[in-house]
């Protein structure tokens, strides 16, 4: 799930995503990724922080106290510094940060084979 404000990254998230086998699903904003998950639950959330309407940590928290969600793995592509979500890793010691302005599409797989199941070739391990 690409959670993210800006029409521009969401197309440049699923650029970056489209060798795998991942369905992306799309939400912009908080309000909208709580009812998109009780439709769906991701293998791993893409969250942005400065959104309209909920921001990110407060959609974080939500999700992080919902013991059926609290498991699902965060990454946080954002523009604000790493500094800003200690106490969000606090309560995730796996929460993964990105810095937006700097966010590669390599460096965006890194981070994902450490959560989850991505080999080599960017595709889902087991799905075919």
């Amino acid at each position: 799930m690409i959670v993210e404000d800006e029409h521009a990254f969401h197309e440049l998230y699923e650029k970056m995503l489209e060798d795998t086998n991942y369905e992306l699903i799309r939400a912009y904003d908080g309000n909208e990724a709580l009812s998109k998950l009780h439709e769906v639950k991701p293998d791993i959330i893409i969250l942005d922080m400065l959104m309209d309407m909920m921001m990110g940590d407060t959609f974080f928290l939500h999700i992080k106290s919902m013991p059926e969600f609290a498991d699902i793995p965060v990454i946080i592509i954002s523009s604000l510094p790493e500094s800003e979500f200690k106490n969000l890793r606090e309560l995730d010691p796996n929460l993964i940060y990105i810095d937006k302005l700097h966010v590669t599409r390599q460096g965006l797989f890194n981070e994902l084979k450490k959560v989850c199941c991505l080999d080599e070739q960017h595709e889902v391990c087991g799905i075919s």
